[in-house]
């Protein structure tokens, strides 16, 4: 299949100058409502996560029909970037594309979006048999994948798919860990520092002792743990009455996060419960509460899985070698996981993402339509 390069870069570029930020999806969303018009969808709807969101408009499905009397499946990008994403220009040195500012280029993930639509134009030109796909394509992922979780699973008729999402190209992610975010608050008692020290309880200092002591960092080739942020006191002349601190775990395992994230919780308990008053003076006692809240379930593939086995053939075929991975992060592909949707995450090529030095080789865009051809045509499973 001979895939047209230049209109694939031109249509890239027009994807990355069209502002997209979360939250501020609604122009893009309206291009690709006319593109994928013009390449003939049977079905396009966007629904109504918006309310739940903030974004000013909702995730968008689309349907088309196919040839070949085989199962749907679907492919997911998100239209969304992260900051700094307002006047995005477009640099390109031969084959590589970067941003011609201070802003991001916002190939993530666009660089899936214009391999899509890429691949739908040379079936349709070419009158290339396919089976029928949907695309799921997603507002907010960036900020928590937050288009995703509130997309009701139902609208997506096909059970397989894959998220077009990572860095890199010719690999394939099959793995990706499950996440607990925690809010942990300490209160103490707010006092004068200088006048009356002992009739407080310092949140801080506690924080500190609790601190020391939880596990963090790589906690085993599954596990990770971080503590992000810490927020607490008014002055140095007060005995800090309150911290609050962000944290989170992650694990490939969810044995593992809940052990992890229930050490974490104890460590703080305990902490605070071995809080003694060495004058008697204090007026009152700490306290901690300690919240989680699991953002997304952990994401596990198997090579016997049918929509692994179809992109080993569908890549065998175009002359792709693939190699296979596990993530330290999440993606949409975790929801739709979680949901029963069996989903694999494919790399188009970006690289150096969430940064303005942020880039993707037109070679690399070119294989992933090939791929995703060869995904629509491949009768294997």
């Amino acid at each position: 299949m001979d895939v047209n390069r230049e209109r694939l870069a031109a249509n890239f570029t027009e994807l990355c100058e069209i502002d997209s930020p979360s939250r501020k999806e609604r122009g893009m969303l309206v291009r690709l409502q006319e593109i994928f018009t013009e390449l003939g969808a049977r079905e396009m709807f966007e629904d109504d996560s918006a309310g739940q969101t903030g974004s000013d408009c909702g995730n968008l499905i689309v349907r088309f029909d196919g040839e070949l009397d085989l199962d749907p499946i679907f492919f997911s990008c998100h239209m969304d970037t992260v900051q700094p994403a307002e006047g995005v220009k477009v640099k390109r040195i031969g084959d590589l594309f970067t941003s011609a500012g201070e802003t991001i280029l916002g190939s993530d993930d666009k660089s899936g979006l214009a391999g899509c639509i890429e691949a739908l134009r040379l079936v349709r030109e070419q009158k290339i048999p396919v089976r029928p796909c949907e695309l799921v394509i997603t507002t907010c992922e960036e900020i928590g994948l937050i288009g995703a979780k509130a997309l009701d699973p139902s609208l997506v008729r096909a059970k397989e798919g894959y998220a077009l999402d990572s860095t890199g190209f010719a690999k394939v992610v099959t793995h990706a860990p499950a996440l607990n975010r925690i809010t942990i608050t300490l209160q103490g008692v707010a006092a004068h520092a200088g006048l009356h020290p002992e009739w407080g309880v310092n949140a801080l200092v506690l924080a500190g002792q609790a601190l020391s002591k939880v596990p963090t960092g790589r906690i085993d080739s599954e596990t990770t743990a971080n503590f992000g942020t810490i927020q607490g006191g008014a002055a140095s002349n007060i005995v800090p009455e309150k911290v609050v601190i962000e944290a989170e775990v992650r694990s490939h395992s969810m044995e593992k996060l809940a052990s992890v994230t229930k050490e974490i919780e104890q460590v703080f308990r305990e902490t605070v419960g071995a809080w003694s008053d060495p004058t008697g003076s204090a007026k009152g006692a700490p306290t901690v509460e300690v919240e989680v809240r699991q953002d997304f379930t952990a994401m596990k593939l198997s090579q016997d899985d049918p929509v692994l086995r179809r992109i080993a053939a569908a890549a065998q075929s175009v002359r792709i070698e693939l190699s296979y991975e596990k993530a330290g992060g999440g993606s949409d592909a975790n929801i739709f996981n979680g949901h029963g949707l069996a989903t694999a995450i494919v790399a188009t090529g970006m690289t150096n993402v969430h940064s303005t030095s942020e880039q993707v080789e037109l070679q690399d865009m070119v294989d992933l339509s090939r791929l995703l051809v060869a995904l629509l045509t491949e009768k294997t499973c």
